[in-house]
């Protein structure tokens, strides 16, 4: 009961809060569903209990909060239809449906005591933002940006976002370094440690990509990378002003932000995205196999044609040695033959004058026998002249057929691919193909300039044609 003092009715505090009590309980039975922004989950582990922070917001200000209650048991329900619906935990910042009554106590003052809370809205509200996200980013015209970026042949110098303890990050190098061992492919990567879920991985992952700005002609790519989670943990990923800055970023910016279904906006914008790091790297390293298959293809066709330019070549010379050596055994045959002939044409004319002679004049014989040593030294010094003769033909015959051999070998020698090489050509492939004339080519082309000493891969950047002479 109220106390009267020097004519004032005066009321204790006990009994104006036990008055608010009682009138806020008969005026507020029922239970109600409630939306609101769950700024704080406030869970105690010891207890299991949870003493949520609610707050309603309006461009950013709060314009109410209150305290409330969600004890253990009905805690571990409302969390199991979460991890059931969303794939993740009831946690701090995201926005709730709930049903709760409204209580008052002395002591403790105005509370909602939380019965349960419907996943559904949680869904649906971050679905909401998302597809505001996307309609604003159409809307300004930068949806597609980063997916119009050229993406280099070979991207080897990734700038990487994630965290250094991260699973998903690990996973990513794993990759890399087993491509190293396996075929020899180097990358360059650097960390740019951030958060990746939660309010605050949005500034935090942006301040990143603007450090990267700072040093970006290092690099050829971005990667965002984080291990698995569920729609809330990845609801930053649909915040405008994350998907903004991946959509404008100068370089191509990849996302393996792990998981399989409902795609964030920052990976519909990001120039490619993988349900998992791991996969991520892999899609890179495919582009290191699209590129090796034809070098190796071109490699392997040019060692076979080099083999079977030298085979003919070989093939070549062994037929110009074996006509040289006919053509020689023919020349021996035929002088042999003649010589021979020449020595029995001297032997009958010598038998047939000595048998005349000795018939109509065998006083003669001296002078028969004169005249035959006449004849005979006469034939032996024609023989000896004839045989010098032939035995300087046949010497320059050799010699012409020796510096014409030598000269064929020669050629042979400076046509293999590797003396050409040397002496400072080069052969040009573009896609595996020589390039043969200035119009097979055009800037942005990649092209694989062989070299004595090795390879050279390039960009072409413009062409010029030679003066015409008027």
């Amino acid at each position: 009961m109220p106390e009267v003092i020097q004519d004032k009715q005066i009321f204790s505090l006990q009994e104006v809060t036990r008055s608010i009590q009682k009138t806020i309980a008969e005026r507020y039975k029922s239970a109600y569903w409630i939306k609101a922004e769950l700024n704080k989950l406030n869970y105690y582990k010891q207890s299991g209990h949870c003493y949520p922070e609610l707050v309603e917001k309006q461009n950013g200000k709060v314009v109410a909060q209150i305290r409330s209650t969600l004890w253990k048991d009905d805690f571990q329900r409302i969390n199991q239809k979460f991890e059931r619906v969303l794939n993740d935990n009831l946690k701090d910042g995201i926005k709730i449906l709930f049903l709760a009554t409204i209580q008052y106590h002395p002591e403790f003052g105005l509370n909602l005591r939380i019965l349960d809370i419907d996943p559904s809205f949680t869904l649906g509200d971050l679905e909401r933002e998302k597809q505001e996200t996307i309609k604003q980013l159409k809307a300004d015209g930068i949806y597609n940006n980063n997916k119009r970026l050229q993406l280099p042949l070979l991207p080897q110098r990734i700038a990487i976002i994630s965290v250094e303890t991260s699973k998903g990050y690990a996973d990513f190098l794993k990759v890399f370094e087993a491509a190293n061992s396996s075929w020899g492919y180097k990358f360059f990567h650097v960390l740019f440690p951030s958060l990746l879920q939660g309010d605050k991985a949005i500034p935090s992952i942006i301040s990143q990509l603007n450090t990267i700005k700072k040093v970006i002609h290092h690099f050829d790519v971005v990667a965002i990378v984080r291990g698995g989670g569920g729609d809330i943990g990845l609801s930053c990923y649909n915040n405008y002003q994350l998907a903004k800055e991946i959509a404008l970023f100068p370089i191509p910016v990849i996302t393996g932000i792990g998981h399989a279904t409902n795609e964030t906006v920052t990976e519909k914008v990001s120039y490619q995205n993988a349900i998992t790091p791991t996969k991520l790297a892999e899609m890179l390293i495919q582009r290191f196999h699209n590129f090796s298959v034809p070098v190796q293809k071109a490699e392997e066709k040019i060692k076979d044609k080099s083999l079977r330019l030298i085979a003919e070549e070989k093939s070549k010379f062994a037929a110009e040695v074996k006509l040289f050596r006919s053509v020689t055994n023919h020349m021996l045959l035929r002088n042999k033959n003649r010589l021979k002939e020449n020595v029995h044409a001297l032997i009958s004319q010598a038998h047939f004058v000595f048998k005349k002679e000795h018939e109509y004049h065998s006083n003669c014989q001296q002078k028969i026998a004169m005249a035959t040593r006449h004849l005979c030294s006469a034939l032996n010094q024609n023989l000896a002249q004839y045989s010098q003769q032939l035995k300087r033909g046949l010497h320059l015959h050799f010699k012409s057929l020796s510096a014409e051999l030598g000269n064929l070998e020669k050629n042979i020698n400076n046509m293999k691919p590797e003396n050409v090489l040397k002496r400072g050509y080069s052969i040009t492939y573009l896609n595996g193909k020589a390039v043969s004339s200035i119009q097979h080519v055009q800037p942005g082309d990649i092209v694989n300039t062989v070299l004595h000493e090795g390879q050279i891969t390039s960009t072409i950047i413009s062409t010029t044609k030679p003066p015409q002479n008027e």
